[in-house]
């Protein structure tokens, strides 16, 4: 299991790593707001695109030759950067980053529930998570003193190298997991499998978590700094989001596992988690910033591991490439959908606002699922 939770920290280190760097350090190729915008923009775009035809691809042929595969083509597109050093190479690299990690996130998902049986997907989801969180955290912090010892290029020199070693690791640790055989699938089916409560309430449950998390990421520092509070402050507050969220998800995986909470109800919970943190973040002051991170962050941890666990458990094992990889770019369409959403209502009123809607549609994701769930019953 190791080199899987490294294979989720690469993806969240590489994603968060460069993009809080990117412009810091790169005046010759970031020279607006609108290139940096299309330079951040170009990773997580390959990573909606191409997550889904990636896992059908793992449900084909395996999802170790898509994990290994993704892995060396992430170590190949951090190195031309790195040996280039021209801003044309940049956008090569950061297009090639992405597409590499939109092949081997869903394998490793996807080899994280065929190694593990049923019985302890919560905790296996659970150690993944915690370690994308890890990822996610340290990516900044240790992408920003990479980049002050050696620049930009040293940064994805270590990304090409962290890419290669994992995929070395994962070829010699991770076994060989045969596809299995699938019945013929109509387009009919597909829709039916993807608008059935079963695969659509996790997968929403998991959406909105990412976007709360990208909101509280993104937007809490700008309520600190409107409140006179400094960067250390504000980046404090950021990183008891993402230690909240990194705590959490490996106990509720256990919980899970051990029959203490069920997936219903700990979606649930973590939805209205989220929602209040929301709601605390727009209170003035620091109180409201640390609140709201650690609300956010406990709220994500709870959803995360459980929304994998029950989309695995609900998949048969010969799709489960394929529905990792649409769970992942329901994530994905969180963590941009959530931005905008407050941002344009900032826009009109005020973050707070911004904030309150937010809260306002996680609060009613319950609501929503259990209506969604009558139905099937």
């Amino acid at each position: 299991m190791w080199p899987l939770y490294a294979a989720g920290f690469t993806t969240a280190f590489g994603a968060h790593g460069i993009a809080a760097n990117l412009g810091a350090d790169s005046e010759d190729a970031v020279t607006s707001l609108l290139v940096l915008g299309g330079l951040l923009a170009l990773y997580d775009g390959a990573e909606v695109l191409l997550k889904p035809l990636f896992g059908t691809i793992a449900d084909r042929i395996g999802a170790r030759p898509v994990l290994l595969g993704g892995l060396v083509a992430f170590a190949v597109a951090s190195a031309l950067y790195a040996l280039a050093d021209s801003p044309g190479w940049l956008w090569a690299a950061r297009l090639g980053q992405g597409s590499a990690a939109a092949a081997f996130s869903p394998a490793a998902s996807a080899l994280v529930a065929r190694l593990n049986p049923a019985a302890k997907h919560g905790r296996a989801f659970g150690s993944y998570g915690f370690h994308k969180s890890v990822g996610y955290t340290l990516g900044p912090l240790l992408g920003g003193v990479l980049v002050w010892a050696g620049g930009l290029r040293l940064l994805f020199t270590v990304l090409a190298v962290l890419g290669a070693a994992v995929a070395v690791w994962a070829l010699i640790a991770v076994p060989v997991v045969p596809p299995l055989p699938r019945a013929r699938q109509t387009v009919l089916d597909l829709a039916r499998q993807l608008t059935d409560p079963v695969f659509l309430i996790p997968t929403s449950a998991l959406a909105g978590a990412t976007a709360a998390l990208s909101v509280g990421v993104g937007f809490l520092p700008v309520s600190g700094a409107a409140a006179g509070l400094g960067t250390v402050a504000t980046g404090a507050a950021v990183s008891v989001l993402a230690g909240c969220a990194a705590v959490v998800q490996p106990r509720a995986g256990r919980a899970l596992d051990a029959g203490r909470l069920t997936v219903r109800g700990g979606l649930s919970a973590g939805s209205l988690v989220a929602a209040a943190g929301l709601g605390c973040a727009m209170l003035p002051g620091l109180a409201g910033v640390l609140l709201g991170a650690a609300l956010i962050g406990v709220g994500t941890g709870l959803i995360t591991p459980l929304g994998f666990a029950a989309l695995a458990a609900s998949t048969p094992p010969e799709r489960l490439g394929r529905t990792m990889g649409v769970a992942e770019l329901g994530r994905e369409l969180g963590d941009a959908g959530g931005p905008l959403l407050v941002a344009g209502v900032a826009a009109a009123a005020t973050l707070t606002y911004g904030y309150g809607v937010l809260a306002l549609l996680l609060a009613c994701g319950p609501v929503v699922a259990v209506g969604l769930s009558r139905r099937r019953g």
